[in-house]
């Protein structure tokens, strides 16, 4: 690919090694462009990082543990990510307990969960199989900026219906029973908005469909293998990476042609200080972070011991009750207060990866959501919602890891009070992400764009804010249009 090239040292800089800032260095590298990469942490991954967390032998991934959009996500599809990266893809994508033995079975095979879920069974599948059999026109159409004519105008159409249903209060009228809406609010309730909520609802019956489709994939040895594969094709291509380097302001920054920073605005504005026009200064301090999440690792002498069987075989867990429930817990949350009983994802990764964990040993994910900024500790109420449907949960805890909202934030500075998405994914946002614009990427600073989940499309470990924001630097600044092969090269 034939690029203008800087006369400086590097033509360009990248602030953050997530998985935007990686995805954004590893498009700029494969262009043929001079690229390094800053990181504040001492290791990359921010979003994608494994740790031990609990005691030695015990692999938890600090923020995302199961990557739904791993197998869809177009910047995923360039990349080989399937072909870098050994997954693992559970039978049941996830499951939702009821109590008093029952769940919500979802099953990767819709037939297979539509038996399942008996009288509510067809109804579940005619709101779901269109969108299932085009899951990847639903990742293309929600995975780029909304501030556009959809490519695909009948599959938009038909997911912005289905939204518009079970993102209101018509949500329950296809259903008779409990577990069907239980599922999607489950999944709907990710995005840590009201219940309902129409980006809440269109989050997720996406995430479902993928659910349905490819289902909802575990990287063996832990998401810290996703941002190794970027490190490894961008140093392959020429690229740098510098860990334990906390940038403070853009004027420190080596001389670049463009800039790409993988920050919130919230700290585009003070990195960039006196440099940024006023006008945008505004736009940027008018955009709004949501609630945030409180995160509880378990080391575990046992599996969890779920009273429906099937959820021992999900991959991921949705504990909450019924959709009433969840729906309480999480507007409790947006009213700011600490639900009762509050609802909490949680994964088991080593169920179906044996290196997470000591033989006959398991490591258990968990989050639960808080008002932001919250000091509040919630080991205990995770424990104790979890012990509703897994009776004797509490005597298999060997060890435990407690991370505040507050402290989520001091871990990672892009989770402004534990606001794991960036910035609050509701419909407004989805259009103003962090400003409305055909090009939301580009700043008018000269050579600097956002490249984060603050940017369009928003959150998930996609890749597509850095993507998109690499591209548009490389339209801007170095005069091409073609994409990058980003394609394995064996």
């Amino acid at each position: 690919m034939n690029v203008r090239r800087s006369p400086a040292e590097l033509d360009a800089v990248v602030v953050g090694a997530g998985p935007n800032g990686l995805a954004a260095a590893v498009t700029l590298a494969r262009a043929g462009l001079r690229v390094r990469v800053y990181e504040r942490a001492d290791a990359p991954g921010g979003g994608t990082a494994t740790r031990e967390l609990t005691m030695p032998g015990f692999r938890h991934d600090v923020c995302s543990a199961v990557h739904p959009m791993a197998f869809e996500s177009r910047f995923f599809r360039e990349f080989g990510l399937r072909r870098r990266v050994e997954f693992v893809t559970p039978d049941v994508s996830f499951g939702h307990p009821l109590g008093l033995g029952r769940a919500g079975i979802a099953y990767r095979d819709l037939s297979r969960t539509r038996d399942a879920l008996g009288a509510d069974g067809r109804a579940y599948e005619r709101l779901m199989r269109p969108l299932v059999e085009r899951s990847t026109a639903v990742a293309d159409f929600t995975g780029s900026s909304l501030v556009r004519v959809p490519d695909d105008l009948r599959t938009a159409i038909s997911f912005g219906r289905r939204a518009l249903e079970q993102g209101t209060r018509a949500w329950n009228l296809r259903f008779r029973e409990a577990a069907a809406p239980a599922m999607l609010t489950g999944v709907a309730a990710h995005t840590i908005l009201s219940q309902p909520s129409i980006a809440g609802a269109g989050a997720g019956l996406a995430l479902t469909a993928y659910a349905h489709a490819r289902g909802w994939p575990i990287p063996v040895g832990g998401s810290q293998a996703i941002a190794d594969a970027l490190v490894d094709d961008l140093r392959a291509h020429g690229g740098e990476l510098v860990v334990d380097h906390e940038v403070t302001t853009l004027a420190a920054l080596p001389a670049a042609t463009v800039t790409l920073l993988d920050v919130t605005p919230k700290a585009l504005v003070r990195l960039a200080g006196a440099a940024m026009p006023a006008g945008y200064r505004r736009a940027l301090e008018r955009f709004r972070y949501g609630d945030g999440v409180a995160k509880v690792d378990f080391a575990l002498s046992a599996p969890v011991p779920w009273t429906h069987p099937e959820l021992s075989r999900a991959g991921t867990v949705h504990v909450g009750g019924t959709r009433a429930d969840v729906a309480d817990a999480e507007n409790e949350v947006h009213r700011g207060r600490l639900p009762e009983h509050p609802y909490v994802l949680v994964s088991q990764p080593s169920l179906f990866d044996e290196t997470r964990a000591p033989a006959g040993m398991h490591t258990l994910w968990t989050y639960t959501h808080v008002p932001a900024g919250s000091p509040a500790d919630r080991r205990e109420a995770v424990v104790r919602q979890i012990e509703r449907f897994a009776p004797g949960f509490r005597d298999v805890i060997i060890a435990s890891s407690s991370r505040s909202a507050r402290e989520v934030e001091e871990h990672n500075p892009n989770y402004p009070g534990g606001d794991i998405a960036a910035g609050a994914p509701n419909l407004w946002q989805l259009f103003r992400r962090p400003v409305l614009s055909m090009d939301p990427w580009r700043t008018p600073m000269s050579g600097v764009y956002l490249a984060s989940a603050s940017a369009a499309p928003g959150p998930g470990v996609t890749g597509m804010p850095g993507w998109f924001a690499a591209l548009s630097a490389l339209r801007h600044e170095f005069g091409t249009h073609a994409l990058p092969d980003l394609s394995p090269r064996d």
